[in-house]
């Protein structure tokens, strides 16, 4: 019998088989999908965004803080983010975002079939873990927007309908052009930076609107890892990147084939330019007001009855700082300070000033935070010693850049105590607005403000107000007044001495006293004039400080602010009223919507309008023939100013406030520690310290024409009564009729005195003689 021929089973029917299961497993799939795509959108996995607060996105913003003249200052921020409208950016930026990003984006309602297709498959179906995002810009934005919370598959899967969904209501809402203007507004360009706007001027300082295609192509490209295609860290990759986009943009129809074989041969030209809390400027000013901008705020409601924040609301705030002032003023501190710095190493190239006495050094390194923090962990004091002399790399501050060296804790305490610092303040002395503010030599590393946290001894800075004081009083400037020696006996026999012996055996009138310095007169006048007196005039001046209610005050014992001192000498110039100081011009929302502006108050009389004139008189004395004639024979400053010098007990500080009808500037010189300074006075007075920085301004501001009408600004002339009272020599022989018949030299004699009582006539002391016979 033939054999029996098994059958093969049909392999149509294994096909249907496998079709079936594919098509179970698909529709099984699908209904999963869809259900979990129903439970995210009912809220099981956390509650969507309503449609409301979809329609009232609000990012935080950041605060700018701009000069009077317009110019932004910095920012105060927690994301550093500034948003732009849709007209203001680039057609560049816009072009080469959808055809990087969303090439399709026009066409599709919020989420692109075909590139989800393409990211299942090669994502879930091949394993293929590059399978590229297939999320719209929409899907970008809503993550922008809520950022992801899940990190498991199953978490980063419900993450993404969750977009999906949120992209769908975005485009329900917002048109096309307004969603691709949230996205360049919200989208990270790392450094802490968010927005388009941003990104702009940081990397090219532009205007967004002002980008061209090559530089619009560098910012779309850092979207795809804001750190590794960043143009300042990263410029061969960034220029790679860039050329991405720019082949995409030709491939889509936005650029020529000509245009991109030219463009992507061009290198990457960025202008990086970052102004943060610490850089810019302006830095310890914008610190100073940063306290009362927060009380502001917290004192003021928005519509929504919430207090503002500086640090969200996008508040612009309008300052007194007039930007061109405070940039010379910088850079002339800058210059000065190095070359001053420069000569107090080598006037300590030897030794230090610890060498002599120890308790500088042992002081300043239990100051230190490096100490207390050990000491806090419980180590003791040699403990601590030895901890602190083990060396390690730092940073360090110098005036040839940042420098990174290999030093102990004790050797960094060393190396800053021998660092010179400085401030300087700038006053409109007719409104008290201040137009230029440098607290420190660099507020990176220094972050003590020498305007208005640092209280020094003012020194001959303060003798202005005796004199005034006198003139109140009614003296007469041409009485001229003897510069010898006088031992005080009721003050232990203080003996006041002046800076040249030659100077005790003149007699001045009262300009030349002052423009000369002498503290023999000046302590003779206060005697005169009386403590209180001369302490009053200085209130209402503007000193709030308490002063101390000792004759040597006159000679500037009293330790003060900069802005303080600067501030009182607006009263010489402002015609003898008091001014009031003011920081800020005006605050406005983000809209442009008048918040705050300030309004001048009303000018309180000091000394009289007469006085003020006179005393201006005097300090134009000390600018032309005296202690800060240097700005004359050795700057050659032209300017019509007046002003007076400040050397402090041992040449501690260096002082120089200098003004014209228009502008007060102060500026003060030395160490963090009194006990380091210069060991000469030629070095370490304040016509050596402080004078070059006032004058370094102004020759910086001469060549600046915009502030011609400051430079230019000029004393009016006395009135012939006026006048005649100040028509006297500065100084004269201090002989009496015998001495100059017979060609006497008079000798530098002090004399015994008590403080405070008054002198004696001619009569009274002929009394006296005959007193004594009867006793």
């Amino acid at each position: 019998m033939p054999k029996k021929i098994a059958k093969e089973k049909p392999r149509k029917s294994i096909f249907t088989r496998v079709l079936k299961m594919l098509s179970l497993v698909f529709f099984s799939a699908l209904s999963l999908a869809v259900i979990l795509v129903l439970l995210v959108k009912i809220g099981l996995f956390g509650a969507l965004p309503s449609e409301s607060s979809l329609k009232n996105i609000q990012n935080n913003i950041a605060t700018e803080v701009y000069s009077a003249d317009k110019v932004l200052l910095g920012r105060f921020y927690i994301n550093e983010r500034n948003p732009t409208k849709f007209e203001n950016i680039s057609p560049h930026v816009i072009n080469a975002l959808v055809a990087t990003e969303d090439a399709r984006f026009y066409s599709h309602k919020g989420v692109d079939p075909r590139s989800l297709a393409r990211v299942i498959i090669k994502t879930f179906i091949m394993q293929d873990r590059g399978g590229g995002g297939g999320s719209t810009l929409s899907q970008q934005l809503a993550k922008n927007l809520f950022p992801r919370d899940g990190t498991t598959k199953i978490g980063v899967g419900i993450n993404k309908i969750k977009e999906a969904l949120i992209a769908f209501q975005l485009e329900s809402i917002y048109t096309k052009e307004e969603i691709l203007e949230l996205y360049l507004n919200t989208v990270p360009f790392g450094e802490n930076m968010y927005g388009i706007d941003m990104a702009a001027s940081r990397y090219f300082s532009k205007n967004t609107h002002d980008l061209n295609v090559q530089e619009a192509a560098v910012l779309v490209g850092m979207l795809k890892a804001n750190h590794t295609y960043n143009p300042r860290l990263f410029p061969d990759k960034s220029k790679d990147r860039r050329n991405v986009v720019l082949s995409q943009m030709t491939k889509y129809g936005y650029l020529e084939e000509t245009e991109y074989d030219s463009l992507k041969m061009l290198p990457l030209d960025i202008n990086y330019k970052r102004i943060t809390p610490t850089s810019g400027i302006a830095t310890y000013f914008r610190n100073f007001i940063r306290p009362e901008l927060e009380k502001w705020a917290a004192n003021n409601e928005k519509d929504d009855g919430t207090p503002y924040n500086i640090y969200t609301d996008g508040l612009r705030i309008y300052t007194t700082i007039d930007s061109r002032i405070q940039k010379y003023a910088e850079a002339s501190m800058a210059r000065n300070m190095e070359n001053l710095q420069n000569q107090f190493d080598k006037h300590w190239s030897a030794n230090k000033p610890w060498s002599a006495n120890t308790d500088i050094l042992n002081s300043a390194v239990k100051r230190s935070t490096h100490y207390q923090q050990l000491k806090n962990k419980g180590l003791s004091h040699n403990e601590i010693i030895k901890e602190m002399k083990v060396a390690y790399p730092m940073e360090l501050f110098s005036w040839q850049g940042t420098q990174e060296k290999k030093m102990s804790p004790i050797d960094s305490i060393q190396y800053y105590l021998m660092m010179l610092q400085a401030g300087l303040v700038a006053i409109n002395p007719q409104s008290g607005q201040v137009k230029a503010w440098v607290g420190g030599i660099d507020f990176n590393k220094f972050k003590y403000d020498h305007v208005n946290q640092a209280k020094r001894q003012v020194g001959s800075t303060f003798k202005p107000f005796v004199y005034a004081a006198a003139l109140e009083k009614g003296m007469d400037p041409c009485d001229y007044i003897s510069a010898s020696r006088t031992i005080y006996k009721n003050l232990e026999g203080w003996t006041p001495g002046n800076a040249d012996k030659e100077e005790n055996v003149k007699k001045y009138s009262f300009k030349g006293a002052l423009a000369k310095s002498i503290n023999t007169v000046t302590i003779k006048l206060i005697d005169e004039v009386g403590i209180d007196n001369v302490i009053n005039v200085a209130k209402e001046a503007g000193i709030d400080t308490e002063l101390p209610k000792v004759p040597a005050v006159a000679l500037g014992t009293a330790s003060l602010t900069l802005l303080e001192m600067t501030k009182a000498y607006c009263t010489f110039a402002n015609e003898g009223s008091r001014v009031e100081l003011s920081y800020l011009n005006s605050i406005y929302d983000y809209e442009g919507n008048l918040l705050y502006e300030v309004t001048p108050p009303p000018k309180t009389k000091a000394i009289s309008p007469d006085h003020a004139q006179m005393m201006n008189e005097m300090l134009r004395a000390a600018v032309n023939e005296g202690t800060a004639s240097s700005a004359r024979w050795k700057y050659h400053l032209t300017n019509d100013l007046a002003g007076k010098t400040g050397t402090t007990q041992s040449n501690a500080d260096g002082w120089f406030i200098g003004y014209n009808p228009k502008l007060v500037v102060g500026t003060w010189v030395g160490a963090d520690d009194p006990r380091v300074r210069f060991r000469s006075t030629a070095l370490g007075s304040g016509s050596n310290m402080a004078l070059p920085i006032f004058v370094g301004l102004f020759n910086d501001m001469n060549k600046d024409e915009t502030l011609k009408n400051i430079t230019s600004a000029q004393f009016p002339d006395l009135d012939s009564q006026l006048l005649s009272q100040l028509d006297c020599d500065l100084e004269r022989e201090d002989k009496n009729i015998l001495q100059k018949v017979l060609g006497i030299e008079k000798k530098d004699k002090a004399i015994e005195k008590e403080f405070g009582k008054e002198k004696k006539g001619f009569f009274e002391k002929i009394g006296d003689v005959f007193k004594k016979k009867d006793n």
